[in-house]
């Protein structure tokens, strides 16, 4: 049986808590994997590795991070057939699905590699006599992403490439549920040539999301799950002076109006509320005449 590791200062370590559970194919039933629970220690490990990196990080030129964005495309372009069947496998979407999601995902780090423009900044002269305003855009620091189970490849990495690629360093934990795809995905960020304790994936669960969201040495917190899992993480990861993106609730109100053609749109509203188990984020669950 597979045990999985954690990722931490650019190895892959098993975690200190021993407290293992599996991970099941849902169409099956398989024991696919055995995922570690890891407490505060791992933690501790992950933040440590990504504060150490994070000064010789943010001196690598945006140039450069934007040229290993594109090498990190290249490397998930190559094995997107083997990230689909992951998250087909682990999280039970079709597998046209899932490879759509992988496509958003390498979208991701496609948008991530303009990062020597979207970090510019900007100066204005004389907004006051003799003097002139500029704006310059820096790292925030260590940020950490907590994702959910639906969309175990695509989640993600509406988080890791943008802050690794405006110079942050990253602490990521999956969801137990699903935490292959992940794992497969921080295989392909080790062939990078990325200093270690850059991106960092911490495999766990209650234990861990909570310490991130107390840790001192988090800077940032991302979160994408149920509206009110989002409020407590950001009521609690702001309350520690973190910045927070607190992503909850994601569904779709759809309005059927009157010269509307039915039989397509009978279609389009049973295959948004129930297509992929109904977990997409755009799934429809309100619908008006």
């Amino acid at each position: 049986m597979r045990v999985l590791e954690n990722y931490i200062a650019g190895s892959w370590v098993p975690s200190s808590s021993g407290e293992l559970h599996p991970v099941t194919d849902p169409a099956t039933g398989e024991v696919l994997a055995e995922v570690p629970f890891s407490d505060r220690s791992d933690l501790d490990a992950a933040v440590a590795a990504a504060r150490e990196a994070l000064p010789v990080w943010r001196d690598v030129s945006t140039i450069a991070r934007g040229r290993l964005m594109f090498e990190l495309r290249q490397k998930l372009v190559a094995r997107r057939s083997d990230l689909a069947r992951s998250v087909t496998v682990e999280m039970g979407k079709t597998l046209p699905d899932a490879d759509a999601e992988v496509g958003r995902m390498i979208e991701m780090v496609e948008a991530a590699a303009a990062v020597p423009t979207t970090m510019q900044g900007r100066i204005l002269e004389d907004v006051a006599r003799g003097v002139d305003a500029e704006t310059i855009r820096q790292p925030v620091g260590v940020c950490a992403g907590i994702v959910p189970f639906n969309f175990p490849a695509m989640v993600p990495f509406w988080f890791l490439p943008f802050a690794i690629a405006c110079g942050n360093t990253f602490v990521l934990k999956p969801s137990e549920q699903v935490p292959l795809t992940q794992t497969l995905a921080f295989e392909i960020l080790d062939e990078l040539d990325l200093p270690p304790g850059v991106v960092n994936l911490v495999n766990g669960s209650r234990e861990v999301v909570e310490g991130i969201l107390e840790h001192p040495g988090i800077d940032a917190v991302s979160f994408v799950g149920s509206a009110p899992v989002a409020r407590i993480v950001y009521e609690r990861a702001a309350a520690t002076g973190k910045r927070v993106q607190a992503l909850g609730g994601a569904k779709n109100h759809m309005v059927v109006c009157p010269d509307a053609v039915v039989e397509p749109t009978v279609n389009g509203l049973i295959g948004s509320g129930f297509g992929a188990a109904g977990q997409r984020c755009m799934a429809g669950s309100v619908i008006s005449p």
